[in-house]
């Protein structure tokens, strides 16, 4: 059965001589360098202590709908009693088959409490873990019966997340089938004020499928980046990428015997979306979620090559650093800003949505990306819909162009697996170079020569 890319490679090994050398030029001033926090180099380029400082997410539920999420001192007392959904495996919602759920749950919650509190940190360590085990696909029949299995499964964790008041909800998986029953799903918990986000994939140098729930209308889809903050390789590229965060080289607490692993992928890239989202409604309780997810796109380190989003990164980075310090108006209440879900739903153009729409949706190859101002919080992602017949058929034209584009490509090429599970190697290593190109760069210049995430 193929391998999705949708999730990190784990790697669990002890690591040598922490990690064997610090991620170079990256040691924050607070960090001792004896710590793996001054590894995780995602956090330094996010200015997480800065952000700690203001929230930490406490206060807000993230469901971890994945293989199961495992406790270990990284995560003692982030995690909470959820759901099992699994057939055929022993233990529950606390028991990872894969170790992938485990990983999610450090790079969002983890505390640092290991190693006498130089341990793993997630982007968002005051959240609360709802962990949601679903059946693991390697042991189906075949990819259709992990397909039809998957889809069975993922409604019902999806409802039960926002039901016991989750307010984010992460999924680093994915499958290239569609399901009526996801997308009522999505619908659902966007009525409960929750937001879901999902990895994209990991096969952007392969088959390059549209995976869901990403391509989910309702779902924001993210996109991994590298340490030179352009996509990586493998990240999947298309109309579904809505957000992007790092994904490349992230080292984090996970299940195993050391409880610290380092991988890439967008699934991580997802989590850490999702954590972002999770700082921003903490300090602001009292928004929607398409308040929240609309301060999250328009604080977004985008392109500025004069679109609005690109299909390699989206509406750009996450960072939630700007969205706590500059948020600007959170807008209406009650307009979803992606313009995806409002054309899923009506055949025509309704009340133009609000700030972030357009794009280069029909794009089948990265477009550029460019320098983002970094305290551009108040960015306009404003565009019309257009009015007149015509209009209205080139929507329905560019509608059932994608739509069609992609269920073909679904038919002709291998469907990926929704995680990685692969034989993991002694050692910690790392994933294909970023950059490839034709990728774009959202902050231009050489790496480490751009504003921070």
């Amino acid at each position: 059965m193929p391998n999705s890319g949708t999730g990190v490679a784990c790697r669990r090994a002890v690591v040598q001589a922490l990690l064997g050398v610090l991620l170079a030029g990256i040691v924050p001033a607070t960090a001792h360098a004896d710590s793996v926090r001054s590894s995780q180099w995602h956090l330094t380029a996010m200015k997480a202590e800065e952000m700690w400082r203001t929230s930490t997410g406490e206060g807000v539920t993230v469901a971890v709908i994945d293989t199961g999420v495992e406790v270990n001192e990284d995560l003692d007392g982030q995690i909470l009693d959820g759901k099992d959904l699994a057939t055929g495996l022993s233990g529950d919602e606390h028991t990872d088959f894969d170790g992938h759920g485990t990983s999610m749950a450090g790079l969002i919650a983890g505390t640092g409490k290991s190693r006498g509190g130089g341990g793993a940190f997630g982007l968002a360590p005051g959240v609360k873990i709802l962990p949601i085990r679903l059946s693991d696909s390697m042991k189906a029949a075949n990819q259709a019966a992990a397909d039809r299995k998957f889809n069975a499964e993922i409604p019902t964790a999806i409802r039960y997340a926002v039901d016991e008041g989750a307010k984010v909800v992460n999924i680093s998986l994915g499958h290239t089938t569609e399901s009526s029953g996801l997308t009522d799903a999505v619908e659902y918990a966007l009525e409960k004020d929750a937001l879901i986000f999902a990895s994209v994939g990991n096969s952007g140098n392969k088959a390059n499928l549209v995976e869901y729930p990403a391509g989910t209308p309702g779902v924001v889809g993210v996109g991994a980046i590298g340490q030179n903050l352009q996509k990586t390789e493998e990240s999947q590229y298309g109309s579904q990428v809505d957000l992007s965060a790092p994904g490349e080289n992230l080292v984090y607490a996970c299940a195993g015997e050391t409880g610290l692993c380092r991988g890439h992928g967008s699934s991580g890239a997802s989590a850490l979306a999702s954590a972002s989202a999770a700082l921003i409604w903490s300090k602001y309780p009292d928004w929607t979620n398409n308040q929240v997810l609309r301060v999250l796109l328009n604080t977004a380190g985008g392109p500025t090559t004069g679109e609005e989003r690109a299909d390699d990164i989206g509406y750009g980075i996450v960072r939630p650093r700007i969205a706590l310090k500059t948020p600007g108006d959170p807008g209406p209440a009650d307009e979803y800003p992606l313009p995806d879900l409002a054309a899923a739903e009506s055949p025509k153009p309704s009340a133009e949505p609000s700030k972030v729409t357009g794009g280069s949706e029909e794009s089948d190859k990265p477009a550029a990306a460019a320098p983002a101002s970094d305290e551009s919080g108040n960015t306009t992602l404003w565009i019309g819909l257009g009015i007149g017949a015509a209009a209205l058929i080139g929507a329905a034209v560019a509608v059932m162009a994608i739509r069609s584009r992609r269920r073909s490509a679904a038919r002709t090429a291998p469907h990926p697996h929704p995680y990685q599970q692969q034989p993991q190697p002694p050692y910690l290593s790392y994933g294909p170079p970023s950059g490839a190109p034709g990728s774009g760069a959202p902050y231009g210049g050489p790496p480490g020569q751009g504003p921070n995430v």
